[in-house]
């Protein structure tokens, strides 16, 4: 069953502290990753089990742009093989994995700078477009480059500026509903092919060979033995192996009321002065919000829980998307924010045998055996985890002499992704974080007015709360908050939820699921 939540993950922990069989993988991390690792993994015919410390989409899976993209901003900067590996697997989630988390949105950039300007512009887009039909994705999904009027592009973004407004040139990509929203889907995915799933618990004393496990929420420890195991841990990975080197790169993100852009339905998009792959994005997003980002700025030290956003990348922020805008936004506009931590690989110099740039430092991702047992994956991005599982897995297969299947996850569905009728009376936004399992968000609820808003005007239901810890794993009501759904981005709409998320929560866990 694609059920996580506080009873089955005690089944799980008391499963994996008996002595039995070694597991044939045992995955360490729950970010996009690790769950994509251990849906790989469980696919093949293989006996997993993912541990995360604290809760699915924790660290950097829940803090990033929300866009499944195609490697425009990689093939401006030569990286053809990145570009290109994009493409194609932002092709396999839009049209077989999570085309119903997914939602082709237009990139607008607004014609307001010099000629030269705007037609390198609308190159690199057709160039991007190209990489689209490389990968094969049809124009229903993901539509192609077109040149908009000033009235197209005002209706589009409509706090764009009118002086000197000549059109935009634009193009489409990928926008999930919610970065973790897809890190829940695809662990759950994982449940159902047999994937014991253990959040809150703690992994030290790794090897290739397996860990010592503590339940942090009683404390409890124990070993697990198992064949091969992959250090998933993105930005901590070298906490966990100490030969991984990770170059920790921070993205920061700035909340708006959508009011305040008009209610945009495409994503103005400003180029960055100085840089031909570099663009800030004013993005619409689900709650009636919009986010405005981002940065790319070097976080070297300890790697904290939740990043926070540093004074100069508000003011870049801000001074980056002003000059795109009708009438400019201030510090005071913003309600929130929020950051992550890029787990980069760190070579030790940048491109042109510098220290680098971090434009310039490559996302690829990459697999790495330790002692000829343990598997590390670092690098990479959101939109290709899938081939970093992948990649990780084959690794893991050879380093443990284990017999498995081929790879099947470019075309295995993830729950919800199944087709919706177009008769069903839900709340649309309901229908977006849920795809065809919306019907059964309502229909599994066991609490009062399922329908209502969680509080206010909250763009939240009671029975999605509920059903974030019966079905979706939630075990607080943080976990709620700040991951299944994305109240917790805007401290006063946090402050207006809890009691009400408290109370469905502790209703939900104090009665058997």
């Amino acid at each position: 069953m694609a059920v996580l939540n506080a009873d089955r993950r005690r089944d799980g922990l008391a499963a994996l502290a008996e002595p039995t069989e070694p597991l044939d993988l045992l995955v360490i991390g729950g970010g996009i990753t690790g769950v994509g690792v251990a849906l790989d993994a469980a696919t093949r015919g293989l006996r997993v089990a993912l541990v995360e410390a604290n809760d699915l989409a924790f660290g950097t899976s829940r803090w990033s742009s929300k866009l499944v993209h195609g490697g425009l901003r990689y093939l401006a900067g030569g990286h053809l093989p990145i570009a290109r590996e994009s493409a194609v697997e932002r092709h396999h989630l839009m049209t077989a994995i999570a085309p119903h988390l997914i939602r082709p949105l237009r990139q607008v950039v607004p014609d307001i700078g010099s000629k030269g300007s705007a037609a390198l512009i609308r190159t690199g887009f057709r160039a991007g477009d190209l990489l689209r039909r490389v990968a094969g994705t049809p124009t229903d999904i993901l539509p192609a480059p077109a040149r908009l009027t000033a009235d197209e592009t005002i209706a589009l973004c409509p706090a764009v500026t009118r002086q000197n407004l000549r059109g935009a040139a634009s193009s489409a990509d990928g926008q999930l509903v919610d970065d973790a929203r897809l890190v829940i889907a695809i662990a759950r995915t994982a449940a159902t092919f047999g994937v014991t799933v253990c959040t809150y618990t703690r992994a030290d004393n790794v090897t290739g060979t397996g860990a010592r496990l503590t339940d942090t929420r009683t404390g409890e420890s124990f070993d697990v033995a198992a064949r091969t195991v992959v250090n998933a841990t993105g930005v901590w990975a070298g906490t966990v192996d100490p030969s991984v080197r990770v170059r920790p790169s921070r993205g920061t993100h700035l909340v708006f009321d959508a009011a305040t852009f008009g209610h945009p339905t495409g994503a103005l998009t400003v180029p960055v002065a100085g840089s031909v792959s570099r663009f800030v994005f004013a993005l619409p997003e689900q709650l009636g919000r919009v986010y405005v980002g981002l940065t790319d700025v070097d976080a070297p030290g300890p790697i904290p829980d939740v990043p926070e956003p540093s004074d100069d990348e508000i003011d870049f922020l801000i001074d980056s998307v002003n000059v795109a805008l009708e009438q400019p936004v201030s510090r005071a506009d913003i309600i929130g924010s929020f950051a992550g931590l890029r787990p980069l690989i760190d070579t030790g110099h940048g491109t042109d045998g510098s220290t680098g740039d971090l434009a310039d430092v490559s996302r690829r991702h990459r697999v790495q055996v330790t002692d000829g047992t343990l598997v590390g994956v670092i690098g990479g991005k959101l939109t290709t985890y899938r081939r970093m599982a992948q990649d990780a897995v084959d690794a893991a297969i050879a380093a443990g002499g284990l017999t498995a299947g081929a790879c099947v996850t470019a075309n295995t569905p993830l729950v919800g992704a199944a087709g919706v009728p177009d008769n069903i009376d839900l709340p649309s936004s309901m229908i977006h974080r849920f795809g065809s399992e919306a019907t059964k968000v309502v229909s599994a609820a066991r609490l009062a007015r399922p329908l209502d808003p969680i509080a206010g005007e909250l763009d939240v239901t009671r029975a999605e709360v509920e059903f974030a810890v019966t079905h979706e794993g939630a075990i607080t009501v943080d976990d709620v908050l700040d991951r299944r759904t994305r109240i917790g981005l805007v401290a006063a709409d946090a402050e207006l939820a809890r009691a009400a998320v408290t109370d469905i929560v502790d209703a939900a866990l104090s009665s058997p699921c």
